[in-house]
């Protein structure tokens, strides 16, 4: 439970956009991540974006607890257009390495819709998991994407959205609902000043399977919040702090350093 809860924390660490950028963006964010205050993994993610098209690129590095978390690494990348109001994926590729194991994900995107994915090895399909539909393909982003908004200020209209993901394997949303204005004090981490927490609502469609005590415990949690500040000045929004409660303790993802 607690490494597929580390994939979504990974899902939401990309840098959350809310203004038009006015010149070309570099940045990095840092983050780290703690299951019962304990630190598990260092999350690195870069931010390029020439106001036609942007990248992200993610590298995680796992430094396991014991039987509950797995040595390893994970990469990921997306890219597509962010000349319009929203960015649209086109490419999203994943690899996770732990244990002597390999799996990697790649999917095109078109128009907002899956135009081809591949997944090394493949998952088997079984009597208990969903079928992925063709119809549910359509109006989609990759989980880096999904999570760099294009909007007006840090407010509460941030959060009202849902994001529609399709990561190579599951097709599920993400609700995000407006929960408070706060502020962040803590000088030992990477910002200080005004956020906006968001509640976090997992939806599965299909892909996934219905015996998987991860897949229910985060469609029945109320215990996700998404809290996010801004990026200097660059016009970007970023997530300072994501939360998800577990029966483990708080798996809790901070911003460490942010550079733009």
């Amino acid at each position: 439970m607690i490494r597929t809860a580390l994939v979504l924390l990974a899902a939401l660490a990309p840098l959350t956009l809310e203004t038009a950028q006015a010149a070309p963006v570099d940045a990095r964010a840092s983050y780290v991540v703690t299951v019962g205050g304990i630190n598990v993994a260092l999350v690195d993610i870069d931010l390029t974006d020439d106001g036609a098209r942007y990248g992200l690129d993610l590298s995680a590095r796992v430094a396991g607890l014991g039987s509950v978390v797995a040595s390893g690494t994970a990469t990921a990348a997306a890219s597509g257009s962010s000349a319009g109001s929203s960015l649209q994926s086109q490419s999203f590729k994943l690899e996770t390495r732990a244990n002597g194991e390999v799996f990697s994900a790649n999917v095109g995107y078109q128009n907002r819709n899956v135009s081809a994915f591949q997944v090394e090895p493949p998952v088997l399909d079984s009597y208990d998991r969903v079928p992925l539909e063709r119809a549910q393909l359509t109006g989609v982003g990759d989980f880096l994407s999904a999570f760099v908004l294009k909007g007006g200020a840090l407010d509460r209209h941030l959060c009202d959205r849902t994001l529609k993901i399709f990561t190579g394997v599951e097709r599920f949303n993400i609700r995000l609902d407006f929960l408070d204005n706060d502020e962040a004090t803590s000088p030992r981490t990477g910002y200080q000043g005004p956020l906006v927490a968001c509640s976090l609502k997992y939806q599965p469609i299909s892909g996934h399977f219905e015996s998987s005590e991860m897949t229910s415990y985060l469609a029945e949690t109320s215990r996700m919040i998404l809290w996010y500040a801004p990026l200097g000045e660059t016009g970007y929004f970023i997530p300072y702090r994501v939360n998800i409660g577990t029966s483990m303790g708080d798996l809790s993802m901070v911003l460490t350093r942010a550079d733009s």
